[in-house]
């Protein structure tokens, strides 16, 4: 590596936005505050690419949580009286700020949770958008409708439903925390965030961001530390009224039961199992492009990723001789490499679960084509090979549970029917791909296919108006324009009597 490379350069800027994480501990942030983190409990937090420390973090406790939470419920009322003009202009001053430092999100980013900084430049990027998204929108978010009867009009109004527990993952936490915390600010909702405590870098990133913003003490809290602790006081605190979880199915299952007792809205968008059904008439190589980039992009660390690819039997062997030779082309490397397209896995626990699924393929009978290793040449990192696993059936391990890597399972079809059983044969629901040429069976997979999602002859493409979500157990709601304000508003009906009808008497 030469002092001038691309990799050198950027390692060199990451060094420079990464010191204030290594040079001191970070700590929460609280009613407009960064907290003394002097005698606090610590953990490292460990780099990907090397699995050294990027430096100490706090493990937040119940009463941290408790502070937190608090500051959000005194903060509530002030926020959620702010015009919804003056939301927006705020919010906008945030996207700017994030903009303005997207090439530090980016670096901070992928050095922290180990995606190739080639897709955290754009998740910045798109980190942005969204606080511009429901910025626009916060000035009607307590629009209703108005609906006449002869006697009566009814009104729907809307109001911020309180203080709400955010909770992200590791795998793209700036912008999915972006995701979930701009439609909150614009409806009128104060924020507790607690991020992942694999990833934590970029929500200290989004605080301070806050900070900077102008936005009013309380109206944003953060909190490090881990789910069984700050995570689990968060869901029961009796001052958040909803909370709102990108993580795995089994975390989604503990917060419903934390969240019991004091009933509250929840809003989860789990783990999936999605299928790419490839259907004989597809157009091949953009087929193949889609196929590669949604399992292989983001580490295959993407909860909408195509992870079984079902393929027509017709054209299955030169569909899948095509995409061994992609997938044995595929870049693997350092994360702040600019020609890296798979970087190192998140966490040295979770790589290894990863690498446990290659024994279990072989085992269940299914053929590794290509990958099925770690590699080692690359350094003390969780690099693994991208992986591709054919001779596949649907009853398999590989194919059944959520592996989270870059690997893809291959099972072949024979007609629509079968490939519906097979795509529909999961516990999960979030996401499907369909590559057809035939209009009419695209309409009917769409209706047969369980997913809350479903692309047509296209790779995974956000359009932030439409509903984002799953179903079984793949979550409950939807993200997404209004979608996102049903979530984080109380709708209130008020009906207004004309003054002709007929009232009941009784007891006159």
């Amino acid at each position: 590596m030469t002092s001038n490379s691309p990799l050198y350069e950027n390692l060199e800027r990451a060094k420079g936005f990464l010191a204030r994480f290594s040079s001191s501990v970070t700590g929460h942030y609280i009613n407009g505050k960064w907290q003394d983190t002097d005698d606090a409990d610590t953990y490292d937090n460990i780099e990907p690419a090397n699995n050294t420390s990027l430096g100490k973090v706090v493990a937040g406790t119940p009463s941290d949580m408790n502070s937190a939470c608090e500051a959000a419920a005194d903060a509530f009322e002030d926020w959620a009286d702010m015009p919804g003009a003056a939301r927006k202009k705020l919010l906008h001053h945030f996207a700017d700020l994030i903009e303005q430092r997207a090439d530090e999100i980016a670096l901070v980013e992928s050095s922290d949770c180990g995606q190739p900084i080639r897709f955290m430049k754009q998740a910045a990027i798109r980190g942005a958008a969204n606080f511009r998204f429901f910025a626009d929108k916060a000035p009607e978010a307590r629009n209703g409708q108005s609906l006449f009867q002869s006697d009566h009009t009814n009104l729907t109004i809307r109001s911020p439903i309180g203080p709400v527990g955010i909770i992200t993952p590791w795998n793209t936490p700036f912008m999915l925390a972006t995701w979930k915390i701009a439609p909150a600010l614009a409806a009128g909702c104060t924020v507790v965030h607690k991020p992942a405590e694999l990833s934590p870098l970029s929500a200290t990133l989004l605080a301070d961001i806050s900070q900077e913003a102008g936005i009013p003490p309380g109206v944003w809290n953060m909190v490090h530390g881990f789910g069984e602790t700050v995570g689990k006081r968060l869901t029961e605190h009796p001052a958040i009224k909803a909370v709102a979880l990108v993580g795995e199915t089994t975390t989604g299952s503990h917060i419903m039961r934390q969240a019991a007792d004091t009933l509250k809205r929840v809003h989860f968008e789990l783990g999936g199992k999605n299928p790419v059904i490839v259907f004989d008439d597809a157009d091949f190589e953009r087929a193949l492009d889609a196929v590669v980039f949604m399992i292989y992009s983001l580490n295959g660390q993407r909860c909408t990723s195509s992870s079984r690819l079902l393929i027509q039997n017709g054209l299955k062997d030169r569909f899948l001789n095509a995409l061994k030779a992609r997938v044995s082309n595929l870049r693997v490397g350092h994360p702040l490499d600019p020609a890296t397209e798979v970087g190192p896995l998140v966490h040295r626990g979770h790589f290894e679960k990863v690498l446990g699924y290659f024994k279990i393929a072989v085992e269940d009978g299914a053929c590794v084509a290509i990958g099925g290793h770690r590699r080692d040449d690359l350094g003390d990192g969780n690099y693994v090979a991208p992986t591709l696993f054919t001779d596949a059936s649907n009853s398999m391990r590989i194919a059944r549970e959520e592996i989270f890597g870059p690997v893809l399972t291959a099972i072949g079809f024979d007609d629509e029917q079968q490939a519906i059983s097979i795509a529909n044969d999961t516990d999960y629901g979030l996401a499907g791909y369909i590559w057809t040429k035939d209009t009419g069976r695209a309409l009917r997979m769409a209706q047969k296919v369980q997913a809350g999602m479903l692309w047509v002859n296209s790779e995974n493409n956000r359009n932030l108006p439409s509903p984002f979500g799953g179903m079984k157990m793949s979550g409950i709601g939807r993200d997404g324009g209004d979608y996102s304000f049903d979530f984080y508003m109380e709708t209130k009906n008020v009906c207004i009597a004309h003054d002709t009808h007929t009232v009941p008497v009784m007891g006159r």
